[in-house]
């Protein structure tokens, strides 16, 4: 109910957003003359701020399309290497006459960054992409919206997370390395755990764990104290709630990004 609420909300805006955007082109126009002045500034300020907290933000695009190597200028084309109906694996594949003019002549070591899979876009992580891309294959998981994927493709829960982790490693090769980012650590941890228990030729050869609380115990924030002061059931029927339609995950139960909030 809450979700249905919360969209009737949005789309109860639009009208709104639309006047929004009008003002805030009318006094933002050189042909305004009064665009300068003290109200004009005001009223623009305040219509920008309405228009922009009430509107959707799509998937921006990566813009990588080359990174500078030894001085030279390497394009970068991006491939989707393998895909679930819940995530798709993105490599980012380096120019290999540009890496040869760059003196780079052999395959470097691959690297899968795993973007957090709580409601943030994985482009959020396009510095350290380009960071890695100066030293290694770069693959990166670009994880879907809950809300949608169509109900018949089942669950997700941990164990498919970990799962996917040890899918998508599979196919970065011997030893690859392995670079969590916040939210996926706990999982990178376990599908490491497991895939050198099982001794895979293609578990991790270095694991390095970027804001993730393995043992969120130790330094509890607001969240980790709200988690121990209520039940199960609490959170079960608080923060959980039914994906309406029009989207293509409707009936699924999921955990809302406006909720965390």
């Amino acid at each position: 109910m809450l979700y249905s609420l919360y969209e009737a909300g949005y789309y109860a805006s639009t009208p709104l957003r639309f006047a929004a955007r009008a003002t805030r082109d009318f006094w933002s126009s050189p042909l305004n003359p009064a665009k300068d002045s003290d109200m004009g500034r005001r009223l623009f300020a305040n219509a920008d701020l309405f228009a922009n907290l009430t509107r959707r933000y799509g998937r921006p695009a990566w813009n990588i399309d080359s990174v500078e190597i030894e001085g030279q200028s390497v394009r970068v084309r991006q491939t989707e290497v393998w895909s679930s109906p819940w995530v798709k694996l993105t490599h980012f594949t380096r120019d290999m006459a540009d890496m040869r003019r760059a003196g780079r002549r052999e395959l470097e070591p691959a690297v899968l960054i795993v973007a957090p899979l709580s409601g943030h876009y994985a482009t959020l992580l396009r510095g350290t992409v380009e960071a890695f891309l100066q030293d290694h294959e770069v693959f990166i998981t670009d994880w879907s919206n809950a809300r949608d994927v169509p109900l018949m493709e089942g669950r997700f829960d941990f164990h498919d997370f970990v799962d996917h982790v040890r899918e998508m490693l599979r196919q970065l090769g011997p030893r690859p390395h392995v670079v969590a980012v916040c939210q996926p650590g706990p999982a990178v941890l376990a599908a490491a755990s497991l895939m050198a228990e099982d001794g895979e030729e293609c578990r991790p050869g270095t694991m390095t764990i970027m804001g993730s609380p393995i043992d969120a115990r130790l330094s509890p924030t607001v969240t980790n104290k709200l988690a121990e002061e209520k039940p199960f059931a609490w959170f079960k029927s608080t923060m959980i709630d039914t994906v309406p339609a029009p989207y293509p995950g409707m009936g699924r139960r999921v955990y809302p990004g406006f909720v965390q909030l």
